[in-house]
């Protein structure tokens, strides 16, 4: 990607605003389960959010790796929970609409979204529906001017906080990818019912929730696109999800070798520091060999994007590799802290079970096998 003073300077006030506004407090925010909507206001007052919007509709229509670097640097720094909040609304739903949406719906939406006033979710995955779409259930039938939605999601992130859902449902019931829809729906309608929290094993920070939806009426002027043409616009915008997730792997991957590298230098035993053990040195060592290659595919990937060349089956390769990386790398690190490794209070923990759902939302990763395999070996 291309690297230059202005890109630098981005980063380094981004990396000051989470040594501001986030290590001090995100502890208490795993603890609570919940980011706090404050967040979301001062991400977008200082810039942060959707950065690579046009300036016609509020952005500032930076290049694409302006936005991937903050997922990496927010997951490098150990709060995968917020990356995972800003990357949902500046990686996945901001590029849906920048894509596919209407003038209107650009004007209406994008601003808000820049400025935090408006936070979005996306929601695909059902209770029988995970990896496969075209299974989903979420029904979305025309009536004179609105679209009558009825079902459930499960599994959506930014769900508590959401005014705006992206929401996939089929508007034609008797096809498979040729019935799926998108709609835009505004969470204050009646009928949008947003459930519990869900508990998970990592991420504790992350809002994330079931939504359902009871006879709700979304205004045809809110259809994403064409109606039937869902499934065909989320294959269009799923790369740039998985180079999203891959940008936080990267970040997570990087974040714990540092924080192993800074523990191994002080920790002492049998009289010596813990650098200086030969198991030490070759664990951090093959980390820092694997990381360089995931960093070199990562950056590989991101070019190829950047000039609308990336395709489904290598940006599948690549999520596929690098997450896979980096469950075994972060476990390999976590080894080194001994019984600190297990303890909470020790970031390379949550670097750990963060680090889990990796390999699962997105598209699994043996979706992500399938569709390489699909490509090398035909049907």
């Amino acid at each position: 990607m291309p690297i230059d003073s202005d890109f630098e300077l981005f980063r380094d006030n981004f990396k000051r605003f989470l040594n501001e506004n986030v290590a001090p407090f995100y502890t208490q925010w795993e603890e609570q389960a919940r980011i706090p909507r404050e967040i979301w206001h001062k991400l977008g007052e200082n810039g942060f959010l959707c950065v690579d919007v046009p300036e016609a509709y509020g952005g500032y229509g930076a290049p694409v790796h302006y936005s991937l670097m903050l997922v990496q640097e927010t997951a490098q720094a150990g709060f995968t929970s917020l990356a995972v909040a800003i990357g949902g609304q500046s990686e996945l739903v901001s590029p849906y609409i920048q894509n596919i949406g209407t003038e209107s719906q650009k004007r209406y939406w994008l601003p808000k979204m820049v400025s935090g006033e408006v936070v979005t979710a996306i929601a695909m995955t059902e209770a029988n529906a995970g990896s496969d779409l075209q299974a989903i259930r979420t029904q979305a039938i025309l009536q004179d001017d609105h679209y009558v939605v009825d079902g459930a999601k499960t599994f959506i992130s930014n769900g508590q906080h959401a005014d705006l859902i992206v929401l996939v449902a089929k508007t034609d019931p008797q096809a498979r990818a040729k019935g799926i829809s998108i709609l835009l729906v505004d969470a204050q309608l009646e009928g949008v019912k947003k459930g519990r929290g869900l508990k998970k094993i990592g991420l504790h920070a992350q809002d994330t929730v079931e939504l359902f939806f009871d006879q709700v009426k979304v205004p045809c002027d809110q259809l994403l696109g064409e109606a039937g043409k869902g499934f065909a616009y989320l294959m269009q915008e799923l790369p740039r999800e998985r180079l999203s997730i891959s940008m936080m792997a990267l970040g997570s991957i990087l974040g714990a070798i540092q924080i192993t590298k800074d523990y191994v230098l002080e920790r002492q035993a049998f009289g010596q520091a813990l650098s200086q053990f030969q198991n030490t040195r070759f664990v951090l060592a093959q980390a820092q060999i694997k990381a360089k290659a995931a960093e070199a595919f990562v950056n590989q990937c991101a070019e190829r994007y950047r000039h609308a060349a990336l395709t489904v089956s290598e940006v599948a390769a690549l999520k596929c590799f690098i997450t896979d990386v980096q469950c075994e790398i972060v476990d390999q690190l976590l080894q080194l802290f001994g019984g600190y490794g297990y303890m909470q209070e020790y970031p390379i923990s949550r670097f750990y079970v963060d680090a889990r759902v990796q390999r699962i939302y997105g598209g699994t990763n043996e979706i992500m096998k399938e569709i390489v395999a699909r490509e090398l070996l035909g049907k």
